[in-house]
């Protein structure tokens, strides 16, 4: 691997755009190029979760900021929680376009199975209990039902956020 040079690198931060909000200007006045993108049907991208219908459609935004990097150049891609879904998906097109990936706390499909074994496996170890006011929604029709989920503000307290202060 290159080692990174005095210029800077492209670091692309997936799975929220807002969550990066302390690390981007830390890695930015450090001389680096950050992107930060919201996937589909969330944050500030305005599709509706309706539209999605694959993986693939949630991904768009990762994928097509992918293509639009010109042909040499290689970034850091980094994936937090559910975020690794998608890097791993992006990983399998783009590889010629990756510097490295992390994945930090974060989902991580392997090279045997398919992507979602990695999150069977967490739903089946995960103890009902744990969800708390989670809420599993199916949209779509009856035919094609397609899963959601909506984590509830005791889930996101005590499960995700617990170690964040309160800001506003």
């Amino acid at each position: 691997m290159e080692p990174i040079k005095k210029q800077g690198r492209h670091f692309v931060l997936v799975h929220g755009g807002w969550y990066w909000y302390k690390l981007k200007p830390l890695l930015e006045v450090a001389g680096h190029k950050v992107t930060t993108l919201d996937l589909a049907a969330s944050g500030i991208d305005l599709r509706k979760i309706e539209e999605l219908h694959t993986f693939h459609d949630y991904t768009l935004p990762l994928m097509e900021l992918m293509e639009s990097l010109p042909q040499e150049e290689k970034v850091i891609l980094v994936g937090h929680s559910f975020g690794g879904m998608n890097l791993g998906l992006v990983m399998e097109k783009y590889q010629q376009k990756i510097y490295v990936a992390v994945f930090l706390a974060a989902f991580m499909p392997d090279s045997i199975h398919m992507s979602s074994y990695v999150l069977d496996q967490y739903f089946e170890r995960m103890p009902t209990i744990n969800w708390l006011d989670t809420q599993f929604v199916s949209y779509g029709s009856p035919e094609e039902p397609l899963p959601s989920i909506f984590f509830g503000p005791k889930f996101l307290a005590y499960n995700l956020y617990q170690l964040c202060s309160p800001e506003w």
